[in-house]
């Protein structure tokens, strides 16, 4: 009778094998959510192999984007990697599961102060892990321009009209005018938001494109003088050629800090922390910064960085600059929906 069991749960143990993942086990993969661009694939497949554990990888364009594809159900995330406004409101919503860092090798490796930035939609660390960081500035063709720039005025007062790219993120494109209007980017006065409103309408005919990734390789193939970007894409553009610049507005910008969150939905939380342990190696981060072009919060990385790329505002920036800056937070509801019936009338002129 033993034998017979014993031969019964082999059978069972080969079936599961050859159908994926035994009863009530979940399966030895992770899916993955990020931005586009966002990670230099091949070490997705590099974890593969290291670990045994397949990557299902998908990605969104902007954080409206991935919270609604998130929210709809129609997959299952494990991981996913977005901005601190959204990851704040995914907190909220009991979206994430709280991380045991205790037992991550690597994480140890990500400096003090970009914690200190998630503190302030994760106060206790509890949830979230940092990633990439930066800042929302103008990437400009100093051969199209005249002079250094410094201030958002030159998308706003007409003379570069039909040369300039905005950002297509509803966030990112309010911050360019509450900032230049002396507001906080986290205003929830309606009257501001308004003004902003009305000012993004007048510009509108000025606007050649409202582009999020695409930006970047418009200003390097000459299509436009300048463009709202993100500070990694501003350098990845300098690396291209140096005729090109990067300005943080003197009127202040967003300072951005996207991070990863494991979602109430995975059911492997081990494997979720073995990849996100994995992203702080030294050598992955390093391919990764390699990759995307965005400023690390791996110390380890920073220690490899050139000269050059210290002394650049898209990488790192002074604290004089910086202190200029706001980190986006998660808006109330009422102001949300009245920032998207803008944005939606804005996008419909």
């Amino acid at each position: 009778m033993n034998k017979t069991i014993t031969g019964a749960m082999i059978l069972i143990c080969l079936l599961a094998a050859l159908t994926g993942c035994a009863k009530g086990e979940p399966e030895n993969s992770l899916t993955v959510f990020n931005y586009g661009l966002y990670i230099d694939e091949s070490v997705l497949s590099q974890f593969e192999d290291e670990t045994g554990i397949r990557i299902k990888y998908e990605e969104a364009p902007t954080p409206e984007e991935l919270y609604t594809k998130y929210k709809s159900g129609a997959i299952k995330y494990d991981v996913l990697c977005t901005s601190e406004y959204m990851l704040q409101r995914l907190i909220n919503e009991g979206e994430l599961k709280e991380i045991d860092f205790s037992d991550m090798q690597n994480v140890s490796d990500i400096g003090e102060e970009y914690w200190e930035f998630t503190r302030s939609f994760d106060p206790e660390n509890k949830y979230v892990m940092p990633y990439f960081w930066g800042t929302v500035g103008l990437l400009y063709d100093k051969t199209k321009v005249h002079g250094d720039i410094s201030s958002w005025d030159v998308i706003f007062n007409g003379e570069y009209a039909g040369d300039f790219i905005m950002p297509n993120s509803m966030r990112d494109a309010y911050a360019t005018a509450l900032k230049y209007l002396g507001y906080s980017l986290n205003t929830t006065d309606e009257g501001e938001l308004r003004e902003a409103q009305e000012l993004l309408l007048s510009q509108k005919k000025d606007v050649s494109a409202y582009l999020v990734d695409e930006a970047r390789d418009e200003v390097i193939a000459g299509n436009a003088a300048m463009a709202v970007v993100y500070s990694g894409e501003a350098y990845y553009a300098y690396e291209e050629n140096h005729d090109f610049a990067y300005c943080l507005p003197e009127e202040g910008t967003n300072l951005w800090i996207d991070c990863w969150g494991v979602t109430r939905h995975c059911e492997n939380v081990e494997n979720a922390k073995k990849f996100l342990d994995f992203l702080c190696r030294e050598d992955i981060a390093w391919a990764n910064y390699e990759e995307v072009k965005y400023a690390s919060p791996v110390k380890s990385v920073m220690a490899r960085m050139s000269e050059e790329g210290l002394a650049s505002d898209a990488i790192n920036p002074s604290p004089e600059k910086l202190a200029k800056c706001e980190v986006f937070i998660q808006l109330p509801e009422e102001t949300t929906d009245l920032l998207s019936s803008l944005w939606k009338e804005l996008k419909a002129q």
